[in-house]
C-alpha cells in the first residue's frame, strides 16, 4: 500500500494525516517518534495487506502538522490529545473503531497516554522501542526512584546544540557526528544499509521537526545537582523527561487491559538499559565530565523498567508478549519488517471487547 495526505482539524489544531487501505478495513493506527513524521512509516505501509485501513499522523510540530506548542507539564499528553481527536474523525475512522495502535520510541509512550486516558479506544497496543513508562532519564531504579528532585540531567538542556542547529538549518550532509543524516545512520538503526534507497526520505522526516522552545528541544532550567541543567516547562524532551512523564502505575491500573507486543532490537543506542543517550551512561564511560558516580546517578535501566511495568500490567490481568530482535537497532519496522509486520497482523486478528 501508498499513503495519501490529507488535512484534518482536530483538538483545535491543523493536522496532517497519511492515510491508506479502504474506509472499512481493520484499523491500525501509526504513532511516530521524536525527530521523525509519519512518513517515517512509509517503507512499513508498503508491506501490509490492503486489507488493513492505515492512518499515520504527523504529530504537531513535525512533518506538515501545525507547529503548535507543547506543554511539558502534561508530560506526552498533549500528543495523545492530539492523536485521539482522530478517532473520531468519520474520514478516518469508522464509528467507534478501537485501532490497533503502534507507537515507535517517543510514540510508544503516546501510546501508552492514549490508552491510559481512552483504554476503550485501543483494540491492541504494538510497542516498538518505546520510551520507559517512566520517561526518558534520570530514574534509579525498575521502580523509577529519582535519582534527583529535580531530575537534573534530563530535558531539553540534554540536547545537543550542534544536531539543534543542523536540524533548524536543515542540513543535509554527512560531514559531522552531529548532522541529522549521520545521526539517522548512527543511531536510529543499527546497520546503515538498512536504510538503503529510504535514506532521504528519512531524513526528509527528521528534519521536518520544528526547533526552539515550544517544540524541540524546549526550555532547560538551571540545576544544583550534576549536570546542572534540568528540564524546563516547554518543550518535546521535557514533555519526554520522568519530572512530567511518568505512567507506570495508571498504565498497570488501567481497567480495559488489551493486549500489549513490545517489540525491541538488541542494539539498540536510544531506548536501552546503556543508551548513548542518557548523561548518566555517558558519564560512567567518562564521555561527560563531573559525573558523581554510580551510587548518585547510575544509568537509567530503561528496557528493564519497561519489562517491570509490563509484567505488572500481565499480574494485573492484562497480557504481554517481548520480541528481541538480535542485531536491530532504533527501528525495529525498517531493520526487520517482516518479523514486524507479522507482529502487528497478528494483533489485528485479536477480537475486541
Amino acid at each position: 500500500m501508498e499513503t495519501e495526505q490529507r488535512t484534518v482539524t482536530a483538538n483545535g489544531i491543523t493536522q496532517a494525516v497519511r492515510v491508506a487501505g479502504p474506509p472499512d478495513g481493520t484499523p491500525v493506527l501509526l504513532i511516530h517518534g521524536n525527530c521523525s513524521s509519519a512518513l517515517f512509516w512509509e517503507p512499513l505501509v508498503r508491506r501490509l495487506p490492503p486489507t488493513l485501513r492505515v492512518v499515520a499522523p504527523d504529530l504537531r510540530g513535525y512533518g506538515d502538522s501545525e507547529t503548535a506548542p507543547v506543554d511539558a507539564t502534561r508530560g506526552l499528553r498533549d500528543f495523545a490529545d492530539d492523536v485521539a481527536a482522530l478517532l473520531d474523525d468519520p474520514t478516518l475512522f469508522g464509528a467507534d473503531a478501537r485501532p490497533v495502535v503502534v507507537g515507535h520510541s517517543l510514540g510508544g509512550g503516546v501510546a501508552m497516554r492514549l490508552l491510559v486516558d481512552h483504554p476503550h479506544r485501543v483494540g491492541a497496543l504494538l510497542l516498538a522501542a518505546p520510551v520507559s513508562p517512566y520517561g526518558f532519564g534520570g530514574t534509579r531504579d525498575l521502580t523509577g526512584t529519582p535519582t534527583t528532585p529535580d531530575f537534573a540531567g534530563t530535558g531539553a538542556g540534554t540536547a545537543n546544540p550542534d544536531f539543534v542547529a543542523r536540524l533548524a538549518a536543515g542540513d543535509r550532509s554527512a560531514d559531522a557526528p552531529a548532522s541529522p543524516r549521520a545521526v539517522l545512520r548512527a543511531t536510529y538503526v543499527a546497520d546503515p544499509a538498512s536504510l538503503v534507497e529510504d535514506e532521504d526520505l528519512l531524513l526528509d522526516t527528521v528534519l521536518s521537526t520544528a526547533t526552539g522552545d515550544d517544540n524541540y528541544p524546549g526550555t532547560a532550567v538551571p540545576s544544583e545537582n550534576w549536570p546542572g541543567t534540568a528540564p524546563g516547562e516547554r518543550g518535546v524532551l521535557n514533555a519526554l523527561a520522568p519530572t512530567f512523564f511518568r505512567l507506570a502505575d495508571e498504565l498497570v491500573a488501567v481497567a480495559e487491559k488489551p493486549p500489549v507486543t513490545w517489540v525491541r532490537g538488541a542494539a539498540d543506542v536510544i531506548v536501552s538499559d546503556t543508551s548513548l543517550f542518557d548523561l548518566a551512561y555517558l558519564g560512567s564511560l567518562g564521555l561527560v565530565p563531573g559525573w558523581p558516580g554510580e551510587d548518585a546517578c547510575p544509568p537509567q535501566p530503561m528496557v528493564g523498567q519497561t519489562r517491570a511495568v509490563l509484567e505488572r500490567y500481565a499480574a494485573a490481568g492484562g497480557a504481554y508478549h517481548e520480541v528481541v530482535l538480535p542485531g536491530c537497532g532504533h527501528s525495529p519496522h525498517l531493520e526487520r519488517p517482516a518479523e514486524f509486520v507479522a507482529e502487528l497482523l497478528a494483533l489485528t486478528t485479536v477480537p475486541t471487547a
